[in-house]
């Protein structure tokens, strides 16, 4: 069983930019897709990006053209660059393992969570 667990979140200014990781521990990431969500306290939980094994991505609108995903295998590490953060990035953001190879951005196909890490914009 893969523990995942999120860092790099904080409080910033819109504008700025942030790095999330999401490491696994006590297992691997065994080639599954990996990706990330969001969630404030009012709403459900949102698909921000994912990323396949081969490097595919795939990217949810709201972020497209300004966060990256990608992976490092050798550090069992996938990361979120998000840069020209606006207030409404605003959120908790979880990484999350898939049950499978496929892209994708329902919640209920990733099977592994991690506990989150906290982002904020002022604005």
């Amino acid at each position: 069983q893969v523990e995942l667990a999120e860092s790099g979140g904080g409080l910033v200014q819109a504008g700025d930019s942030l790095r999330l990781s999401c490491t696994a521990s006590r297992g691997t990431f065994d080639s599954l897709t990996v990706g990330w969500f969001r969630q404030t306290p009012d709403k459900a939980r949102d698909f921000v990006a994912c990323i396949r094994h081969d490097g595919s991505t795939y990217y949810a609108e709201s972020v497209k053209g300004r966060f990256t995903i990608s992976g490092d295998t050798a550090k069992n590490t996938v990361y979120l660059q998000m840069n020209s953060l606006k207030p409404e990035d605003t959120a908790v953001y979880y990484c999350a393992q898939r049950r499978d190879y496929a892209l994708g951005h329902s919640p209920s196909s990733y099977g592994y969570w991690g506990q989150g890490t906290q982002v904020t914009v002022s604005s």
